[in-house]
């Protein structure tokens, strides 16, 4: 059986701009992924790659969210 790997690349073409704040995560996501959780996994290095930071502020190219989303992540049959 051949693992299958959703795509979210149609949360890309949605999205208005071409970087998506650490707390927008939640509403690009549909609510998948919540703003400390992904704060948590950027601690441990297991956040997307090539983040951004602007002040306080972090964000993240959508094609690396949309990337990472789909690396983590399977269909269940």
């Amino acid at each position: 059986m051949t693992e299958q790997k959703p795509d979210f690349s149609s949360l890309a073409k949605k999205w208005p701009s071409p970087y998506v704040a650490r707390q927008e995560v939640e509403k690009f996501t549909g609510g998948m992924i919540s703003i400390k959780y992904l704060a948590n996994l950027d601690c441990q290095g297991l956040g997307p790659k090539g983040r951004v930071k602007v002040g306080r502020k972090i964000a993240y190219s959508v094609q690396s969210i949309v990337e990472w989303l789909e690396n983590r992540s399977k269909v269940f049959e």
